[in-house]
């Protein structure tokens, strides 16, 4: 009798420590590991859309106090769009938090997946469209924002006043991109000549390549572009020492003797609230826009480029008129 006992007591004592600890169950919810999966269309280190979340993750996880206080998980390479839908769904059954979707693409999974796990958040970019779901969160970048303060600094920086522009696909975020860009160096310089040319590809780096080679002859002394194929444009700006503004993350590695400045997006505005929001009980249904006010976006200047003093001042006064209102951006 003795021994068991003995073991009634063990039992009792590994109780109270579950208690104590939340493990049973009726602890505070707020101090369990928060678990999100994400799923995106190229890769981590991408250095432009995909990158930008993996980022914020990594800040969030160092915010939180690591991987037991906060976990992710991704997956890559997604541009199949059968295969990320297959991996949100696996996510969201394995009881993860939050499920992201980190592209347009995805928009179609999300509306047909996130009604079969009602208690599980997802969300979704660039977009605000939340299909009137309740664990829905959708989120966009107004792009054009960090477009024009690219612009203003590139028409000031332009010796030809010939500036080329690689989009990939006329949409989204890319395409606000590429006209708050052309907004900007034609609100800095009415005379500047602005070649925009739309190769048709989120990720073919050899046509953005030759994008860049042909603005390059047309006289083009200053080049932007937006998504992860601009890796091959850079390297041909770098070639001809024309100058690059990057978007979506920060570009300087690439090219740190001709990238003056990078829009970089930070999605911890959005992701944070999520979070708070999925902790006191509300799984989705709000939208959110990151912009130079709200932090979501954030010119990075490039410390290795030698900025001239009255040109980071015309840049600086840029972002602050746009943040409080004083500057309008008019888009075609």
């Amino acid at each position: 009798m003795k021994k068991f006992a003995n073991l009634a007591t063990l039992f009792l004592a590994l109780a109270l420590v579950l208690s104590a600890c939340g493990g049973g169950g009726g602890g505070d919810q707020t101090a369990k590991k928060f678990r999100v999966a994400v799923v995106m269309p190229s890769a981590i280190n991408d250095l432009a859309f995909s990158q930008s979340m993996y980022d914020t993750l990594k800040h969030i996880q160092e915010e939180m106090g690591g991987p037991d206080k906060f976990e992710f998980v991704y997956s890559d390479n997604m541009f199949v769009v059968d295969d990320a839908a297959a991996a949100i769904r696996e996510y969201a059954s394995q009881g993860y938090d939050l499920v992201i979707g980190h592209g347009s693409q995805y928009g179609s999974s999300m509306q047909e997946i996130a009604p079969d796990f009602p208690k599980t958040s997802f969300a979704w970019g660039t977009t605000v469209d939340t299909f009137g779901q309740p664990n829905i969160f959708a989120y966009e970048a107004a792009s054009q924002e960090g477009g024009y303060v690219n612009g203003v600094i590139a028409a000031a920086l332009s010796k030809s006043n010939v500036i080329g522009v690689i989009g990939p696909i006329e949409t989204g975020d890319a395409k606000l991109y590429v006209d708050g860009f052309k907004a900007g160096v034609l609100a800095a310089n009415p005379d500047a000549t602005v070649n925009v040319n739309y190769i048709g590809s989120f990720s073919d780096v050899a046509l953005a390549s030759e994008a860049a080679t042909t603005h390059i002859a047309a006289g083009a002394d200053v080049m932007t572009g937006s998504a992860q194929m601009v890796v091959g444009a850079i390297g041909k700006a770098k070639e001809s020492g024309a100058l690059w503004f990057g978007t979506q993350s920060n570009q300087t590695s690439l090219a740190p003797e001709v990238v003056v400045a990078s829009q970089v997006y930070h999605w911890e505005f959005a992701v944070r609230e999520m979070i708070a929001l999925i902790q006191k009980g509300t799984l989705g249904g709000k939208t959110f826009t990151a912009n130079l006010k709200n932090g979501g976006e954030v010119i990075e200047f490039n410390p290795a480029y030698n900025l001239p003093a009255d040109v980071k001042t015309l840049a600086d006064n840029t972002i602050k008129g746009i943040a409080d209102g004083t500057i309008k951006i008019n888009l075609p």
